[in-house]
């Protein structure tokens, strides 16, 4: 089947932001330097900081402009010039608080994302900054927008590391960060073919069912990990599991693994003989993954792996090193995300409601 490229707002489905009318009047320039009090805040909504929320952000964000804007966000970091802090927490009974930033000078921004989990689930906020004046731009609601640039670092993974003629992709999990990993893989490959497997039958038929939908390629359940990655392409991992759900002896010659699902050292989806079988291995930081990457960990401290023969995607990206070296490579891309992804996807977010008058302007005029 010929594969659509659809708008974001229909993957998964949910109410697109409601057209309203653009507005034509020029940003006002701020100084540079910090506020001081009895600053009056302009009305003009084009100088003002937005609030975006997850409804709008669902419009505004399509994966192709997601692929594209993590792929230079990477080639950022490649070049020395992009500046990524990992992830920080602050933990209280119930409660963690996750602060991650970063900044991308080609663009004049820095920004940081900060969410909280307790047992009422996770919440997630972008706060995007201008560089060069430090004037506060938007804050964006970000659980959607951080759904989709997980799924688009996967997608820039599969551009530099799978075959060029990958066509078929394996997916081990079926929630909601599953749908974005498969979206971008089948945004910077010809995917013809799919299968997915999860734990819970009714919910993987539903996944197959609506991802056959939005992207136009046939997505069929099966009862198993190993015949869901048996024989394909593109394998993707993106579970909570705590154990291996792969292991290396399933994969075909030739595949390339996105492991996108585990960023504590306390869990692994993937097992050691997945990471010695993998011919290049890359992360997204090699900072973050010595503290982050439960799927390494076991490799390094046996001794069959090296931290010096991980490399980051950022260096595939920009040239520096080959994502893989034979077409019989199987290779293996760790993801832990980056608050710099975060900042350029926000951009496009953000660019994309002034262009439409979406978010609510925070003005004060006093």
């Amino acid at each position: 089947m010929r594969r659509r490229s659809l708008p974001a707002a229909q993957f998964p489905a949910g109410s697109a932001v409601p057209g309203r009318q653009r507005s034509s009047r020029p940003a006002a320039q701020f100084p540079a330097g910090s506020a001081v009090p009895g600053t009056v805040y302009p009305t003009d909504r084009s100088a003002c900081m937005l609030y975006i929320k997850e409804e709008e952000v669902r419009g505004l964000l399509s994966m192709d402009a997601a692929v594209r804007a993590v792929e230079e966000a990477f080639r950022g970091l490649g070049t020395g010039s992009a500046v990524n802090i990992p992830r920080s927490r602050v933990r209280l009974p119930g409660h963690t608080l996750h602060v991650m930033s970063g900044g991308i000078p080609e663009l004049n921004l820095t920004g940081l994302k900060a969410y909280t989990t307790t047992r009422h689930g996770a919440r997630f906020l972008v706060l995007l900054f201008k560089a060069d004046t430090g004037e506060p731009l938007a804050a964006i609601e970000a659980d959607r927008l951080g759904q989709m640039r997980t799924g688009a670092a996967s997608g820039v993974a599969t551009k530099y590391m799978a075959r060029d003629d990958a066509a078929t992709v394996g997916v081990i999990g079926t929630g909601w960060q599953a749908r974005s990993q498969l979206a971008a893989v089948c945004e910077v490959r010809k995917v013809t073919g799919v299968k997915a497997y999860g734990r819970d039958r009714t919910r993987r038929e539903a996944y197959c069912s609506e991802m056959s939908e939005a992207l136009g390629v046939p997505v069929r359940p099966v009862d198993s990990a190993r015949a869901c990655v048996e024989e394909v392409d593109v394998v993707i991992t993106i579970t909570s599991a705590a154990r291996p759900v792969l292991e290396g002896a399933w994969l075909s010659p030739g595949a390339h693994v996105n492991a996108a699902g585990s960023n504590a050292l306390v869990r692994s989806e993937i097992d050691a003989e997945t990471v010695r079988r993998a011919s290049v291995v890359t992360v997204d930081s090699r900072e973050q993954a010595r503290v982050e990457c439960g799927d390494l960990l076991e490799s390094v401290e046996k001794g069959h792996l090296q931290w010096d023969r991980i490399h980051e995607l950022a260096d595939v990206v920009a040239g520096h090193v080959p994502g893989r070296t034979d077409s019989d490579d199987i290779t293996l891309f760790e993801s832990q995300g980056l608050a710099v992804e975060d900042v350029a996807v926000a951009a496009v977010v953000y660019e994309r409601a002034k262009a439409e008058g979406a978010g609510d302007p925070g003005c004060r005029a006093d």
